[in-house]
């Protein structure tokens, strides 16, 4: 499975267009532009388990810097104010991961 099963390759490489410059990531807008914000609960699993890359059942700070990469292999590695805003809007437990249910719940709301 890969994420251009679940979301459209031109919505990915539009999300991915607007976030190039440094520091102008913004998850909302991402999940917007990309379609993710439209998938149900149960695409959003499998989009979650493709991004979770070490399948630990969690999205960790390490992985989140390479989010984007996740979605095309030459985008760029968020920066680490980019990953600490990232996190912190995701995290609602502050246990400094993002679970499943995070994830769905910040994509979708």
């Amino acid at each position: 499975m890969s994420l251009t099963d679940i979301l459209s390759p031109s919505d990915i490489a539009a999300a991915l267009r607007d976030c190039q410059a440094p520091d102008s990531f913004s998850p909302k807008k991402f999940f917007q532009i990309s379609g993710m914000s439209k998938k149900s609960s149960s695409q959003l699993k499998e989009i979650f388990q493709i991004l979770d890359h070490d399948q630990s059942g969690f999205i960790e700070e390490d992985e989140l810097k390479y989010f984007l990469q996740r979605f095309e292999s030459g985008a760029r590695v968020l920066t680490t104010s980019e990953t600490k805003t990232f996190m912190a809007a995701a995290d609602h437990d502050g246990d400094g991961k993002i679970g499943a249910e995070e994830f769905q719940e910040m994509v979708q709301s």
